[in-house]
């Protein structure tokens, strides 16, 4: 928090800059998906009123409407109603978090796993051979939805395959969803959610986590001047190292969870890749003075 009210304004107009770029490809998608600036608005207004609601209450005072107003820049009036509506709750579709909880599974536990730790091609019940079922991984996850329609529904979304024995393999849209599946919207709200409340943590210097003095950890490596052939190549690598590194942690958390602790804390890690042509800016027509940003 800021030592005094210049101090502030001052943090205030440095965010503007990173605030403004790092909004740039939602904008983009916002615009793409038809959901308009007042449309955006209306939802910015709701959240402004939230946050203060919930997360900025002094110890042991009311949150009053003038606080609420001095926080947000939003009129009394405006937000009396939007109070009412209660902090966000979490939601996860169910056929998400069954999904992403047989997924986890398969890649986590080794009795699903290769010789090399890599999430095996499972059998089909009844089918002649050694090792785990598709049918057994389900049910160790749920019991209410049979085997052959989680089967039918992600060979429609080919999360799985089918190989040349018969044995169900697990796809690369079991970690990286299809486009409109239901788990991409819900993993690009909750993935980058947590991405920016770990940045946003670090620049606050707030003390949400364990260790209070190291900051989260929040990382890139970047290269500029490349050519297409050279930005594929790192980009495969790094789908390489992120899948060795997603298959690690998750083997561990599967193992921490089976061991019976109760707690109240989540932990996420996640990786991203991303790569674009940088087009040379424009240069001004003959005799023309160049633009100012």
């Amino acid at each position: 928090m800021a030592d005094s009210e210049d101090n502030g304004l001052t943090d205030a107009a440095r965010l503007q800059q990173p605030i403004a770029r790092l909004l740039r490809p939602l904008v983009r998608l916002l615009i793409r998906y038809g959901t308009t600036f007042p449309a955006l608005c209306d939802l910015l207004r709701e959240l402004y009123v939230n946050v203060a609601v919930h997360d900025f209450v002094l110890p042991d005072k009311e949150q009053t409407d003038s606080r609420i107003s001095l926080l947000t820049g939003i009129h009394r009036k405006e937000f009396r109603r939007l109070r009412e509506a209660g902090a966000p709750v979490r939601t996860v579709p169910a056929s998400v978090s069954r999904a992403s909880q047989i997924v986890a599974l398969w890649l986590g536990d080794r009795r699903f796993a290769d010789k090399k730790g890599a999430p095996a091609p499972l059998r089909r019940a009844g089918s002649s051979g050694r090792g785990p079922t598709f049918e057994a991984l389900v049910e160790e996850v749920t019991r209410d939805v049979r085997p052959r329609a989680i089967l039918d529904e992600w060979l429609d979304r080919k999360i799985v395959s089918i190989d040349e024995d018969g044995r169900v393999a697990l796809g690369e849209a079991a970690i990286a969803p299809n486009r409109n599946d239901e788990r991409q919207l819900y993993y690009f709200g909750r993935n980058l959610h947590d991405h920016i409340a770990a940045a946003a943590a670090n620049i606050a210097h707030e003390p949400t986590h364990l260790d209070e003095t190291a900051p989260f950890m929040e990382r890139a490596v970047h290269y500029e001047g490349l050519s297409e052939a050279s930005a594929r190549r790192l980009e495969a690598l790094s789908r390489e190292l992120a899948m060795q590194g997603l298959i690690a942690a998750n083997r561990e958390a599967q193992t921490l969870q089976k061991s019976g602790e109760d707690g109240h804390w989540r932990w996420t890690f996640g990786v991203y890749v991303y790569r674009e042509e940088e087009r040379p800016p424009r240069e001004p027509a003959k005799g023309q003075k160049g633009s100012r940003s």
